[in-house]
């Protein structure tokens, strides 16, 4: 899914789109908090995954001119 969310990323980089991006990354840092939280399974594949993608997010965030 990380490439998917690159190529996401990457399209509201060049979108300018800071709004849209801000929104997927508070989505995925509920998700991961979520995650964080889930007991009788081991959620460790998810928590790395969503973690890369926050990651991502982050660094197209990074490449916008400040608002």
């Amino acid at each position: 899914m990380s490439r998917s969310v690159e190529l996401i990323v990457e399209g509201y980089v060049r979108l300018n789109d800071r709004d849209a991006l801000e929104g997927i990354l508070t989505h995925r840092q509920d998700l991961l908090r979520q995650l964080v939280a889930v007991t009788g399974v081991d959620p460790k594949q998810a928590i790395a995954q969503v973690s890369e993608e926050i990651t991502i997010i982050e660094a197209g965030l990074a490449t916008l001119v400040p608002a």
